[in-house]
């Protein structure tokens, strides 16, 4: 795994501001070069092998060049704005925020693909249709969910947490001689706001109404946040030292390494423990954040896709995108067989999908996956998808980092919850307007 890979999420500090100035750039100028520049950002060696065949591919077929340029997934969109600013802008390129998408489109820069989007029968919260047009061909989900160690649950007589108290009781007892509970990321950063917000959602917090105001500390709101805060502040003696420097690489490292009982994050870190650990793989389990009651359950919203811009070869990019996602999408998701989880809902039922070594073992996994977009008691939310609609308002609010702040004012520097959030919310209405 290489690092740029746990940066995926912290890639708004270009999208908002100045962003308007990058996207006015010169006229395209590769017309009639007869070759498509496709923007990868999935530097895994696999993901970047299966763009290079199917690219090879095409070229052999059609004749048209596909150029694959991959970047770390946090330069994507700045390196789309930069080649748009020259004169030369990519043809297709991967983003990984609602928000992005919806500042090329207001901005002309990219090609609906209704027609190619609507074939498919898609998950929930994943088109962000912008306008009855959509813009962006997801390719897959990446939610955040716990896992937990089976055998030490066993050694310790525990059951699956279905409540808060549950959790930080069995944190508390999985805690002693060097080994701890459970590792939540307080830093500001993207790793945080992916992975220590699950509860917060379980519970039912909603951050936005359906104008776009803030609504974290009214009557209804307010008490939810303080609980939430509360209970992360009950789980810190559980934690390992140093939360506030954890990124997304840390908590992998922490459970693969046995230094950790609980992990947030997507499928990548079963294929983590497949080829670091592979003796946790047996005795890891997986379960959904609870709410405090053991009423509800949530995951952290999660997402990548490709888009097409309006470049002269816009026309040749929706066919290559056609025939790709036909020809080689499955093995694509192969790339990553458990972290790319699908949104197309077809693809579960593909045998060609289903008979991946890694699917077919972690069969129960993917069933579990799965019920997240079939179960109608599944919470999921994240703060840059906050809203009725897609918007740039929750991103700029992402990018303050406010609830990072007041999960470290409460649990470190020891500030009643109910301050914490007065803060917090000032800080997210500085950017609301």
């Amino acid at each position: 795994m290489k690092n740029t890979e746990f940066n995926r999420r912290d890639v708004l500090k270009t999208a908002v501001a100045g962003a308007t100035l990058a996207l006015t750039g010169a006229p395209a100028v590769h017309a009639q070069q007869k070759s498509i520049r496709f923007l990868n950002a999935e530097p895994g060696r696999e993901s970047v092998r299966v763009l290079r065949v199917a690219a090879a591919e095409y070229e052999k077929q059609t004749g048209i060049k596909v150029i694959i340029d991959t970047v770390p997934p946090d330069d994507a969109f700045s390196k789309t704005q930069a080649s748009i600013a020259a004169g030369t802008p990519y043809d297709i390129s991967t983003l990984a925020f609602a928000g992005h998408v919806l500042l090329l489109a207001e901005a002309g820069k990219l090609v609906p693909i209704t027609k190619l989007v609507s074939k498919y029968q898609w998950g929930p919260r994943i088109l962000f249709p912008i306008k009855g047009e959509n813009y962006w061909y997801p390719y897959d989900y990446n939610f955040c969910w716990m896992y937990y160690r089976k055998d030490l649950y066993k050694q310790k007589g525990l059951k699956v947490p279905t409540t808060w108290d549950q959790m930080q009781e069995n944190a508390k007892i999985l805690t002693g001689d060097g080994k701890f509970g459970v590792s939540l990321p307080l830093g500001a950063n993207a790793a945080t706001q992916w992975m220590s917000l699950g509860n917060m959602w379980a519970e039912g917090v909603s951050m936005l109404d359906d104008n776009f105001k803030l609504i974290l500390d009214n009557a209804q709101m307010k008490p939810k946040v303080i609980a939430y805060l509360e209970y992360m502040k009950k789980l810190s003696p559980s934690m390992p030292q140093g939360m506030t420097q954890a990124l997304f690489g840390t908590v992998l490292g922490q459970y693969s390494g046995g230094q950790i009982a609980h992990a947030p994050y997507a499928g990548r870190l079963m294929e983590v423990l497949e080829d670091k650990a592979p003796a946790l793989v047996a005795d890891t389990g997986f379960f959904m954040y609870p709410d405090s009651a053991g009423k509800a359950q949530a995951v952290n919203h999660g997402y990548d896709g490709w888009v097409i811009l309006n470049t002269p070869m816009r026309d040749e990019s929706v066919k290559f995108m056609e025939w790709f996602t036909d020809r080689h999408y499955i093995n694509f998701l192969h790339s990553a067989p458990l972290h790319f989880q699908p949104p197309r809902m077809d693809i579960y039922d593909d045998p060609r999908w289903r008979a991946h070594p890694l699917i077919e073992k972690h069969a129960d996994l993917v069933a579990f996956m799965k019920s997240l977009l079939t179960r109608n008691d599944v919470i999921i939310k994240s703060i840059d998808t906050e809203g009725p609609t897609i918007d740039l308002r929750p991103p700029k609010m992402f990018e303050t980092f406010a609830i990072c702040d007041a999960l470290q004012n409460v649990m470190i520097k020891g500030m009643p919850a109910p301050e914490a959030l007065e803060i917090m919310s000032a800080k997210y209405r500085t950017v609301l307007g």
